[in-house]
């Protein structure tokens, strides 16, 4: 597999400044053209953010972002500029309440929601015949458990799973400690908080929370038929489910990510032959700075898109 190598700046080496700095190099987003689809549950639209090839014949890219990511976010503009550069057909697919579109179904999203994904891939095989996934932290861990389920059934002819908490337990104990829940647990409950209380579910135990791993007591996991947190990250984690994967898939975890300890990083023996184990020393969380001066955002869309058209 011929990838191109990271470089990653000599001064931004430190896997919570290099996730921070990412977003100062954001671009802006390509002209999407949006369209409101219905989930899988029928009672909610969900966006769909798509940039158009001239060429009907052209592959598809969707990607499924993280939590409480869009079309906007860093690393989705980034990926679809490059899309669109190569003159491919791309689409955000966003999750129930993201992107500015209100929530109405009596469920919410989280991270092994693989019938949501493959609901949402169904429906765009309805009008792509050639179709390559990417997902992005909690959207790659949904994709790479759907890959895992499906088996041949999966519908992406490739697909590529970045930054992705696999062992949601290992991530779980993460955002619970130290600098990652200083950095980022109030920037992801001051978004989620709000959407969860609008549903009117557990709202006094929601009031109470502090980390995510509340929230995820308090909201994500008995809403979604789970016992308790705990309960939801074993059952949710795709890690158990990468042997079963048969879709070439390129798996690209950095080792300094802030959000998932290198101790529960996959390898070879815990992953089928179809999956590709890429795990640079440095790339933070979603990050993957790379060149010269103050780096550019553009390493993570070449080398998916490298893969994506080394496995047509």
């Amino acid at each position: 597999m011929n990838l191109p190598p990271l470089h990653t700046p000599r001064w931004l080496r430190n896997g919570n400044i290099e996730t921070l700095y990412a977003k100062t190099l954001q671009q802006p987003p390509p002209a999407y053209r949006r369209e409101l689809l219905p989930d899988s549950t029928g009672q909610t639209l969900t966006a769909y953010d798509f940039i158009d090839s001239p060429n009907p014949d052209a592959p598809l890219v969707v990607l499924f972002h993280g939590l409480e990511g869009s079309s906007r976010s860093h690393y989705a503009v980034a990926l679809m500029q490059a899309v669109q550069a190569k003159g491919w057909h791309g689409v955000v697919a966003h999750f129930r309440s993201c992107g500015g579109v209100p929530n109405t179904a009596p469920v919410f999203y989280h991270s092994g929601d693989s019938p949501e994904i493959g609901f949402m891939l169904a429906t765009l095989a309805e009008r792509y015949p050639r179709i390559y996934a990417a997902g992005v932290s909690l959207g790659g861990n949904a994709l790479a458990k759907y890959l895992g389920e499906q088996g041949r059934s999966a519908i992406p002819q490739a697909a590529a799973v970045v930054s992705a908490p696999v062992d949601l337990t290992a991530a779980g104990a993460r955002f619970d400690h130290g600098l990652t829940r200083l950095l980022y647990t109030r920037y992801f409950l001051d978004s989620l908080l709000p959407k969860a209380r609008a549903t009117g579910f557990h709202a006094d135990l929601l009031n109470r929370c502090k980390t995510l791993g509340d929230f995820d007591d308090a909201f994500t996991a008995p809403l979604h038929g789970f016992a308790d947190r705990h309960d939801y990250y074993r059952r949710a984690s795709s890690k158990p489910l990468l042997p079963h994967i048969t879709v070439p898939t390129l798996l690209l975890n950095a080792v300094n990510d802030p959000f998932l300890p290198s101790i529960a990083l996959p390898n070879t023996a815990q992953v089928s032959p179809q999956v590709t184990l890429l795990q640079p020393t440095c790339g933070g969380h979603c990050a993957f700075v790379s060149g010269r001066g103050r780096g550019s955002l553009d390493w993570m869309p070449q080398t998916v898109l490298s893969y994506f058209e080394q496995n047509a």
